[in-house]
């Protein structure tokens, strides 16, 4: 009979299912915090997590707690200039609530263009006839830390 801690330790695989805790902080503090609540589980490879977070997982072993610097642009990629876009206010109205009211630093969720699930922007400026729209990950072009507890692997 074999002990507990003879048994080969279960490390992070492509497409492996994961239960863990993350913490993503960026300049201005937590994004995402799992720690003061309920894990996390995804499918590696499946979008829930950029590919530059996911390939820090690789290869650890089930049980770790680490913590990742990500260099500015490496988690999200560089800030895009052309992601900031003017909405106009009818467009804004045919897709959503005709009454709503948008004001700055709002994150509004958009149909995606195929229909399969959404996208969202965050309001950066208000005209008469348009909103401004930053459609970049809030991290885009930013340092970011990455905290992980992996709990479980599959």
């Amino acid at each position: 009979m074999t002990s507990p801690s003879s048994e080969p330790l279960v490390r992070v695989t492509p497409g492996a299912f994961l239960t863990l805790h993350y913490r993503l902080t960026g300049p201005q503090g937590d994004i995402i915090n799992t720690f003061e609540d309920k894990p996390a589980t995804l499918s590696l490879g499946s979008g829930e997590l950029s590919p530059a977070l996911e390939q820090h997982l690789m290869g650890l072993a089930e049980g770790a707690r680490t913590t990742f610097q990500l260099a500015e642009g490496e988690a999200f990629g560089p800030r895009n200039p052309d992601m900031v876009q003017w909405v106009s206010r009818d467009l804004l109205r045919q897709m959503g609530d005709p009454h709503e009211s948008y004001a700055v630093g709002d994150v509004v969720a958009f149909p995606a263009p195929d229909g399969a699930g959404s996208y969202a922007g965050a309001v950066c400026q208000l005209g008469d006839a348009a909103v401004l729209f930053d459609f970049n990950h809030p991290l885009a072009g930013q340092a970011v830390q990455f905290e992980v507890q992996l709990i479980g692997v599959l």
